[in-house]
């Protein structure tokens, strides 16, 4: 008797101004599940957040411009996901019509993805999800708090500021305690969207306003002058990290146009040209990292390695990208796990941690 598949619903897209880069992930991952072992359901939410059921052919994905993919919605039934229905969608065209999944492996970046926004609707929901829970979501893409967190358990960061709507600051007050350059950047967004490189008072004030357009907090960065490194960390309670690889920026720095635009804009070196006390070092700190801000499943930490040795962290990716390209699934890759089998791993991470939850006392 042949094993029965389990349901894998693929979640994309959402409202976030990384919606394309989701789209773009989510395609690679929906292509490397393993068909024989897994049934897998297509979920895109369009930029107003609707949820939109695909079809096996992966219609949602409209790849008529590589470089900038978007959601084909045309016939397609709107659906939600039911709280405390254990794994229940609903189709809302159509109330008598349900699917259930077994897991969700949410492929989201940014803002009602990886915040911990569908994080806790899955928890309501009652189903096993891939990735961090609500509080390693949320504290992972809050770069303020983030870094807080990690500066309290004495993990080297560069120095910043931060700034809520309405908050000012002078150029030369961030110049004295920064120095130049320094970054402006959204307290909650990745990819690079929102983010400058100042160097006098006209960018600042320019960046400024780039920054509140993504976010209600901002924050201002040290520039830390070294080489780019990132590791892909892996696992719930007893994480591992990946060999390290080194991003090689042929811009003023890496930037969402140099990530997935420009096929020129920067080079991966996997695994990084890094002697092994350095690569330890490099290891050791992101699975601290990983530890510190509460996240399971899989993360990305970035950072930046001076040439004295020192290794200062800038932030985790708690929903890393999955494209073609992107460097969490290459790292694993290197490390002899390819990514068919990543993905077998975090899957059976999202059950393992979910079954162990449900042992959980919810009275006295």
């Amino acid at each position: 008797m042949a094993k029965k598949k389990l349901k894998i619903a693929v979640l994309f897209g959402g409202k976030s101004a990384e919606h394309e880069v989701s789209l773009r992930s989510a395609e690679n991952v929906i292509n490397a599940l393993n068909k024989n072992k897994y049934e897998v359901i297509l979920i895109g939410i369009n930029k107003a957040g609707q949820w939109i059921l695909g079809d096996k052919g992966g219609k949602l994905l409209d790849k008529t411009n590589p470089k900038l993919y978007k959601l084909n919605t045309v016939n397609s039934d709107s659906v939600a996901l039911v709280p405390q229905g254990s794994g229940a969608i609903s189709n809302l065209s159509n109330v008598n019509s349900k699917n259930y999944i077994d897991v969700i492996f949410p492929v989201l970046h940014g803002p009602f993805g990886e915040d911990g926004t569908v994080q806790g609707m899955f928890k309501l929901a009652n189903i096993p999800f891939v990735g961090a829970s609500v509080l390693g979501s949320a504290v992972g893409m809050n770069k303020d708090t983030m870094k807080r967190l990690l500066r309290d358990a004495d993990i080297p960061i560069c120095k910043f500021i931060t700034l809520k709507h309405g908050e000012k600051i002078s150029f030369k007050k961030a110049k004295k305690k920064l120095g130049i350059p320094f970054f402006i950047k959204p307290a909650n967004m990745g990819s690079s969207v929102g983010i400058n490189k100042v160097k006098n008072k006209k960018d600042f004030d320019k960046a400024i306003e780039e920054a509140f357009k993504f976010d209600t907090k901002i924050l201002i960065e040290e520039f830390i002058n070294g080489r780019e490194i990132e590791c892909s960390v892996l696992g719930n309670e007893n994480p591992i990290a990946s060999v390290p690889g080194e991003v090689i920026v042929n811009d003023e720095f890496y930037s969402y146009n140099t990530k997935y635009i420009d096929e020129n804009g920067a080079t991966l070196e996997i695994p990084a040209n890094l002697s092994q006390k350095t690569i330890k070092k490099i290891q050791q700190l992101s699975v601290k990292t990983f530890k510190v801000l509460n996240c399971e499943g899989f993360g990305r930490v970035d950072g930046f390695l001076t040439k004295n040795g020192k290794f200062y962290i800038s932030e985790i990716n708690t929903i890393p990208g999955f494209t073609s390209i992107s460097m969490y699934p290459k790292l694993w890759e290197a490390n002899g796990l390819p990514l068919p089998k990543l993905l077998d791993k975090l899957i059976s991470l999202a059950i393992e941690r979910f079954k162990r939850e449900q042992k959980l006392k919810t009275s006295i």
